[in-house]
C-alpha cells in the first residue's frame, strides 16, 4: 500500500510540473527577421515579425521553377501559460487548405535560450525553430508518417 501512494505523490508531482511551464512571446523575439532558403522542395522565404502586444506574425512562401507551389500565414498568440503557434496553409490565388474554423495548433512545449519547440496536442507534428547565429536559423520539422515513423526536414535559414 504504501508502494502505490509513494507512486501516487511522485505522478501528481510529475503533472504539477509539466503544467507549471510558462512563457512569454516576447522570449520568442529570436525568430524575428526575413530569412531564406534554398531547399529541395523549392526556395522558400519567411518573414518573422518582431512579438507585438500578445502576438507575432509570419508570412510564408515556397517557389519552384518560378511558380509558387504553397503560402502559409503563421500567427504565435500568447495564452495564459505559453504562447501556441497557429497555422494555415494556402494554395495559390489564396485559397485555404484548412477548414475555416480549424487551423493548426502548436503550443510551445520547449523554450532554452534560443531554441523554442512547439508541437501539437497529438503529438504528430514538432516545429523547432533554433537561432544558431546572428545570420543563421534552422527550423526543424517532425512528422510521423501514416506508419508511426518520425520523419524530419531541416531547413537552414540565412537573414537576408
Amino acid at each position: 500500500m504504501r508502494f502505490i501512494a509513494t507512486l501516487a505523490l511522485m505522478l501528481t508531482g510529475c503533472l504539477c510540473n509539466a503544467q507549471t511551464f510558462k512563457a512569454n512571446i516576447n522570449d520568442l523575439g529570436f525568430m524575428a527577421g526575413k530569412w531564406v532558403v534554398a531547399h529541395q522542395w523549392g526556395d522558400m522565404e519567411e518573414y518573422w515579425g518582431e512579438p507585438l502586444g500578445n502576438n507575432m506574425i509570419s508570412s510564408y512562401r515556397c517557389v519552384k521553377n518560378g511558380k509558387i507551389l504553397f503560402y502559409e500565414f503563421v500567427v504565435i498568440e500568447q495564452t495564459d501559460s505559453v504562447p501556441v503557434m497557429i497555422l494555415r496553409h494556402f494554395k495559390p490565388g489564396n485559397i485555404a487548405r484548412e477548414d475555416q474554423e480549424h487551423p493548426y495548433n502548436y503550443p510551445l512545449v520547449s523554450l532554452d535560450k534560443k531554441k523554442a519547440v512547439f508541437e501539437s496536442a497529438d503529438l504528430t507534428v514538432k516545429l523547432m525553430y533554433e537561432l544558431i547565429s546572428e545570420n543563421k536559423l534552422d527550423v526543424t520539422l517532425e512528422e510521423k508518417n501514416k506508419e508511426g515513423k518520425i520523419e524530419t526536414t531541416a531547413f537552414h535559414y540565412t537573414r537576408k
